[in-house]
């Protein structure tokens, strides 16, 4: 297992780190370990789909907007990529 040596941490910064390690009830190395965990592994991955999907409904998007797109889309087969 890895060992990370964190340097001129700011002390508010490791007493907020205490506190909420205090809060709960573990070490303040635990709640690091837990605070890096989470952030680097999100509980829910992010997926195109649902994401565009989501996006359509903030826009308010409806079935005539989304038809309208696909008459104006190009549809021209893309050129693959050279290697030269």
């Amino acid at each position: 297992m890895a060992t990370v040596t964190v340097r001129n941490l700011p002390e508010a910064v490791h007493r907020a780190l205490r506190g909420r390690a205090a809060t709960h009830a573990c070490s303040t190395e635990a709640e690091i370990r837990d605070i890096l965990e989470t952030t680097v592994f999100p509980p829910r991955r992010l997926r195109l789909g649902t994401a565009l999907a989501e996006l359509g409904r903030c826009a308010q998007l409806t079935d005539e907007d989304i038809a309208a797109l696909a008459q104006v889309r190009d549809k021209t087969p893309a050129e693959p990529a050279g290697l030269e």
